[in-house]
């Protein structure tokens, strides 16, 4: 299992490795396979970058993240300004479900709230604003309604894991009651887990995915 310190490590040098991110501005703390970031960065999308980095990392249990966003005066915009360039970045999304998302603005952040029928619309939502000047954060509160019935889920989304490359399809395991999805089992990185969720989250009928997988660090992955 790796320690602390080799957790730390990895993730300093992973931030390095992304020219993308300033690894100056990034503070790293590594408590029982608990990493928190810290530090302050002038673009949301920085924040962003070094949050999903951290959960790539092999042997990281979970990621408390409180990095601060700063704007300098030059890039400051009101909430004015950052909702009605929201509501414009959405409106030329096609990805975006027209008219099913609502944008509260409040110092800052942006609160999406409404109703889609598929997880990866309701990601596109988030991504789309994340990269707007002047946004500090991007609350996801939109709802998955899905418009077709729970059919053989169990069975798609195991087969969906076995084509993955980057899941180990033989540590996770599907359960399905209704729309609403668990998964269980062990993987052996943040980033697994999440992409063991957004998967299940693409089968059709799936409202809600209960993700209960438990990371563990497993030297063969290595």
């Amino acid at each position: 299992m790796k320690t602390d310190a080799q957790i730390k490590q990895d993730v300093l040098d992973e931030l390095v490795f992304h020219p993308n991110i300033d690894e100056t501005q990034i503070g790293v703390i590594v408590e029982d396979g608990v990493v928190t970031l810290s530090g302050v960065v002038n673009e949301y999308s920085k924040k962003a970058a070094a949050n999903k980095v951290a959960k790539s990392v092999v042997g990281v249990k979970a990621v408390a993240e409180d990095i601060e966003v700063k704007y300098g005066d030059d890039f400051k915009k009101t909430d004015k300004e950052i909702a009605k360039a929201a509501v414009n970045a959405l409106e030329w999304n096609a990805t975006v479900p027209k008219e099913k998302v609502m944008v509260f603005v409040e110092d800052g952040y942006i609160y999406l709230t409404g109703e889609v029928a598929w997880d990866y619309e309701r990601n596109a939502a988030k991504r789309t604003l994340q990269n707007l000047l002047g946004v500090k954060g991007v609350i996801n509160n939109i709802e998955i309604a899905p418009k077709v019935k729970a059919h053989n889920i169990e069975e798609r989304i195991k087969k969906a894991f076995e084509r993955s490359a980057d899941l180990e399809a033989k540590g996770i395991r599907v359960q399905v009651d209704g729309h609403t999805l668990q998964l269980k089992g062990r993987v052996h990185s943040m980033r697994e887990k999440e992409l063991a969720e957004k998967t299940a989250y693409k089968a059709p009928g799936v409202l809600k995915v209960q993700n209960d997988l438990v990371v563990q660090y497993y030297p063969e992955f290595a």
